[in-house]
C-alpha cells in the first residue's frame, strides 16, 4: 500500500478519490495522462486494495473508480474542508439524495437540499422507512426539480443518471449509489443509508 501511494500521481489521484468517485477520462483529463499509463496507476491502487473500478448504471459504455476507505484508516490522511452548503442531487428526488440531505443535516448540523433531474410525485416509502430505521424523519419531504445552483454551493450528485445528464464541473462530487427502488427490498435502501453514512463521516471526521 506505501509503495503504491508513494508515486506522486497516484496519491494526487487517491486525493481526487476522497471526495468524489470520478471516472477515468476524467482523471487522465486533469493529471495530463495518456489513457495507458492511467490504466497502469489505477491498475496498482487496485492491485493494493485502494481503489475498485466499476459500471455505470446511467451509461454502461462509462466507468467510474471508487476509493476503498478501510485500508487507509491507520494512515491518518487528513480530511478536506467540509463544504458550506450542500446539494444533493439524482434523478427522481425520491430516495438517494433526500436521504443524502436528511442525513447530511443530522451528522453535521447543518442544513442541506435536494432536487431531481425528473422529479417523482412524492418520496418513495422505502426511503421514508429507512429514514425512520436511521433515526431521521423524510415525512414532510417533497421531490423538486433541480433549478439553478448558486455559486459557491458544493453540489453531490449521488446518481450516476443524473451526473451524466447535467453538465458538472470538477468542482462537483459524484458518489455512485445504486437505485434502491430498483430492488425495492428495505434492505436496499437500509444499504444507501449505510454507504451515504460512510461517506459523510469520512467527510466529517
Amino acid at each position: 500500500m506505501h509503495a503504491a501511494l508513494g508515486e506522486a500521481v497516484r496519491l494526487a489521484i487517491v486525493d481526487d478519490l476522497t471526495v468524489s468517485d470520478r471516472s477515468p477520462k476524467d482523471r487522465a483529463e486533469r493529471h495530463g495522462l495518456h489513457t495507458n499509463l492511467l490504466a497502469h496507476h489505477l491498475e496498482v491502487l487496485e492491485a493494493a486494495g485502494l481503489v475498485v473500478r466499476f459500471t455505470s448504471a446511467g451509461d454502461r459504455r462509462r466507468k467510474y473508480v471508487r476509493l476503498v476507505r478501510e485500508p487507509l484508516a491507520g494512515l491518518g490522511l487528513s480530511t478536506p474542508p467540509r463544504p458550506g452548503h450542500v446539494v444533493f442531487l439524482c434523478t427522481h428526488n425520491s430516495a438517494r439524495s433526500q436521504l443524502a440531505a436528511a442525513l447530511w443535516t443530522a451528522r453535521t448540523g447543518e442544513s442541506a437540499e435536494s432536487a431531481g433531474t425528473h422529479p417523482a410525485p412524492r418520496v418513495h416509502r422505502g426511503a421514508v422507512a429507512a429514514a425512520r430505521r436511521a433515526g431521521l424523519d423524510l415525512g414532510g419531504a417533497v421531490p423538486r426539480l433541480v433549478g439553478p445552483l448558486d455559486q459557491g454551493v458544493q453540489v453531490v450528485t449521488v446518481c450516476d443518471r443524473a451526473h451524466e445528464e447535467l453538465q458538472p464541473t470538477d468542482a462537483w462530487w459524484h458518489w455512485s449509489i445504486p437505485d434502491p427502488v430498483d430492488v425495492g427490498t428495505a434492505a436496499a435502501f437500509d444499504a444507501v443509508v449505510t454507504d451515504l453514512d460512510a461517506r459523510i463521516h469520512a467527510l466529517t471526521a
